[in-house]
């Protein structure tokens, strides 16, 4: 059961691997998309590719916090993600990026419906709503997780010695 454990703590680094080489890549996309609007007219084409260069920069904080999750929580810790505690943690960890992510990428959407081509506002809206419902809903979850973590304290002892591991 060892061998087929460590199997699974090795795939979890290579997709860790596979999501940080994401990350690099759109960060070197995003600096070539703003260094082409730095040399370029500074102009509203020149203001939509630097949104665009913002946008490109969320996903790779995504990539980037999605892979030190998956190395943190699946790697160094090898934790079981069963408990309320750790679910909540893990979860919030993510979602908090993917919500700034979808944010910023809500508001590149919205400046480049204005800019460019107006009908589209309204999926620019529908990101923005969602992401505000997403929000909501892990606040509620959040809350509702409380009550279950306080049912089982040591859980919460547990996953506190388990980030004893990383320092």
């Amino acid at each position: 059961m060892k061998l087929f454990m460590r199997f699974f703590t090795i795939i979890h680094a290579l997709m860790a691997l596979l999501f940080t080489c994401s990350a690099l890549m759109l960060i070197a996309i995003a600096a070539r998309v703003g260094a082409t609007a730095a040399t370029s007219q500074w102009d509203s084409t020149s203001a939509l590719s630097v949104f665009e260069a913002l946008g490109l920069l969320a996903g790779a904080v995504v990539a980037l916090q999605i892979a030190e999750t998956v190395v943190e929580e699946e790697v160094i810790r090898e934790a079981d993600v069963s408990a309320p505690t750790r679910v909540r943690r893990f979860l919030s960890r993510f979602l908090v990026v993917v919500i700034v992510a979808l944010a910023i990428e809500g508001l590149v959407a919205t400046f480049k419906a204005l800019h460019q081509d107006p009908s589209q506002l309204r999926y620019a809206a529908w990101l923005i709503a969602s992401t505000a419902l997403l929000l909501s809903s892990w606040g509620v979850f959040v809350h509702l997780n409380r009550s279950a973590e306080e049912l089982e304290p040591e859980a919460m002892a547990e996953a506190k010695r388990e980030d004893e591991k990383l320092q």
